[in-house]
């Protein structure tokens, strides 16, 4: 049984090949998704948007291509490729797109 899943295994990928947005779409694949954890690939294209919101794990986005606005508690962070922010757990936070960007989310749950 594989517990990643939607990319192929003992492959070497690019994972910002992994996906991809048309205009005007955000695009989402799940690569793992449990209790304890959430692995997400992302493709924003320009403008596009992930409204605030909150989690109840800690949050970790790694910019794979382009560059992503995060708004974390009211703080603006810019990321571009290769850059990582954690966001933690129940702070609000939102995404932007100001150009188009990928990104892989790790969300990290309690498992209490």
């Amino acid at each position: 049984m594989a517990f990643i899943k939607n990319i192929d295994h003992e492959t070497v990928l690019n994972l910002a090949d992994q996906i991809h947005a048309e205009p005007g779409q955000i695009v989402s694949k799940t690569l793992a998704q449990n209790k304890a954890v959430s692995l997400t690939l992302f493709a924003f294209s320009k403008g596009e948007e992930i409204s605030t919101h909150d989690s109840i794990g800690d949050a970790m986005v790694h910019v794979i291509d382009g560059v992503g606005q995060f708004t974390v508690d009211g703080a603006e962070h810019i990321c571009k490729a290769g850059d990582v922010l954690v966001m933690p757990a129940k702070k609000p936070h939102a995404v932007f797109a100001k150009e188009d960007f990928k990104m892989l989310l790790t969300v990290v749950f309690p498992l209490d």
